[in-house]
């Protein structure tokens, strides 16, 4: 071994040893990670229960001023990651290297792997998100603003479907990319602990042991929490509504049309507790059987938005959406609307800080739950195959969401048909108000029971799995140890994060907790995406030294003397 005598690079760290306590209440957990991430969480609770005033113009306050401060480090942090994952995919070098050992075979047939993939984490945004997004863009987007082209009007389609895509697209399964890559390259490449921490490893060293470690940890379980609370708030809101469409009682809205306190924790304590009861169970048949439920019944209702709903136009808006959403990428990524003082200007911030910023944020606190999962489930991809399967068949999926089911919807209101009923009430309903101008109210009332029960399913599986995340993220990466009294903690959590936030101001009062939540992550984020860039470069470099890059090979090796 002679040759190897000068060589330039030392083999990769193999060991991250994080410290667990070894017996008692947080037998198999650090510490130093779950106790302060329950004390913010539950110190951000009580804050919003005991001091709602105080709260409330205190989220007003940070919504004008921290939340538009930091929109252009939104902006254009996601659009690096979206240039990063391409780039890291098509370079032959890069995407050829393995997540694990050299030669090993993915866990998961590609079929399964797609269909773990489609149900991590986009399944209530759908559900919400498919008639409300486009309905929307098509009432109010920058080209009517700026008047270009009327609301409601056919030319507000196309630029409708621009955004829609723009936000459901490449840039939210990036960021998950990203986060799933950097965790999954040093855990199954290195043998170092499924942790968000890890993936630091290759800037830090050993230091991602102490201290940085946990405070890297700790940002990650807030914002886990804070961003699946998000989804969980925008789920209960469509479940109560879904309630009340199919003759539950008048009592389940308040005047205002929104869910009523006491739905909303009524429903919360369906939801959540049947999510803490399936986390107490583990992940074994009836989560399982849930999952198949979700996508049997997410493909039995797009096919009757497709056949009985406008599939044609549906198809069409597929097809153009894609073609003008590939086009403007460039541009749509990197735009950043500032204000020039004009009501126009006024109008398209407020527009961007509503909608792109909000989704940024939402995706980055989502990346450590959805990142982790998709970094379990990939172990034997090659960065190629893994990274091009994590953005396009998730995305395409959405793209295809949006158009047949939105388009419908659109369709219903160009032709005169809806008469306002769709465009006319809140975004949590107008799904339901889709199928009760699209069907007669007998075939309404039934598929608007399945749109129910999709969306508990949804709910259950998504908090279960977060719970599960949060405490592996607490317990160094494994999941063994004691867990009950934590995931009840955790489901509480959940809970009363969700409907305090709901009963304080709605949707947007978490919306904008959740975007100041994710701003500490979005940090650690920069630091995974410029990790793992570094850990494959010096990968490629270690092999074309001969020096090991595995944690199996250099088990074996022994560096000249």
């Amino acid at each position: 071994m002679a040759e190897n005598q000068d060589r330039p690079i030392e083999p990769p760290i193999i060991e991250l040893p994080i410290e667990t306590h070894n017996r008692g209440f947080y037998d198999g957990f650090s510490r130093e990670v779950t106790i302060p991430g329950k004390i913010i969480v539950s110190l951000l609770i009580m804050w919003a229960i005991f001091f709602p005033v105080s709260a409330s113009e205190a989220l007003t306050a940070a919504n004008a001023n921290i939340i538009s401060s930091f929109r252009s480090w939104y902006v254009y942090l996601v659009a690096l990651l979206m240039v990063l994952a391409l780039v890291l995919a098509i370079l032959p070098q890069s995407g050829s290297l393995r997540i694990g050992t050299p030669g090993e075979k993915p866990e998961f047939s590609r079929f399964s792997w797609f269909a773990m993939l489609f149900g991590a984490g986009i399944g209530i945004g759908m559900l919400t998100y498919s008639v409300g997004e486009p309905m929307s863009h098509f009432s109010n987007s920058p080209e009517i603003i700026r008047g270009a082209i009327d609301a409601r009007s056919a030319e507000a389609v196309r630029p409708a479907y621009v955004y829609t895509f723009l936000h459901w697209g490449f840039a939210a399964w990036a960021t998950y990319a990203l986060v799933g890559l950097a965790i999954g390259y040093v855990a199954y490449r290195r043998n170092l602990p499924l942790t968000i921490r890890s993936a630091l490893v290759p800037l830090f060293g050993q230091r991602m042991s102490g201290l940085a470690g946990h405070v890297v940890d700790v940002v990650a379980v807030v914002a886990t929490i804070l961003g699946v609370a998000v989804t969980m708030g925008l789920g209960v809101e469509q479940f109560v509504a879904g309630l009340y469409r199919v003759g539950m009682g008048e009592w389940l809205l308040n005047e205002g049309g929104r869910a009523s306190v006491t739905a909303i924790v009524l429903a919360l304590l369906v939801l959540v507790g049947a999510s803490t009861l399936s986390a107490l169970s583990g992940v074994g048949r009836g989560i399982k059987w849930l999952s198949n439920l979700n996508m049997g019944l997410s493909f039995l209702l797009l096919a009757l938005f497709l056949f009985v709903g406008s599939g044609l136009f549906g198809m069409e808006l597929l097809a153009t959406g894609l073609f003008d959403y590939l086009r403007t990428l460039p541009v749509t990524a990197l735009t950043i609307f500032t204000s020039d003082g004009s009501a126009i200007g006024e109008q398209l911030q407020q527009w961007q800080l509503d909608w792109t910023v909000f989704y940024w944020a939402w995706w980055i606190a989502f990346a450590p739950f959805v990142g982790m999962f998709i970094a379990r489930v990939s172990r034997g991809r090659t960065v190629r195959e893994y990274v091009l399967g994590v953005i396009l068949v998730p995305s395409l999926m959405c793209f295809a969401w949006m158009a047949i089911v939105g388009g419908t919807a659109i369709d219903l209101e160009l032709s005169g048909a809806a008469q306002g009923a769709i465009v006319g009430t809140g975004i949590s309903d107008q799904l339901y108000a889709t199928l009760a101008v699209l069907l007669d109210p007998a075939m309404a009332f039934a598929v608007s029971i399945i749109v129910v029960v999709l969306l508990m399913t949804y709910l259950v599986t998504s908090a279960d799995s977060a719970i599960l995340i949060v405490n592996t993220i607490n317990g160094a990466g494994e999941d063994e140890g004691q867990r009950r009294h934590h995931i009840m903690f955790w489901g509480a959590a959940l809970a009363f994060m969700v409907g305090s936030m709901l009963v304080l101001g709605g949707i947007e009062a978490i919306r904008i907790t959740m975007i100041i939540g994710a701003l500490p992550f979005s940090f650690v984020l920069a630091l995974m995406a410029i990790a793992i860039v570094k850990a494959i470069i010096f990968d490629l470099i270690r092999k074309h030294h001969g020096v090991p890059t595995t944690a199996e090979a250099c088990q074996d090796w022994q560096p000249a003397k």
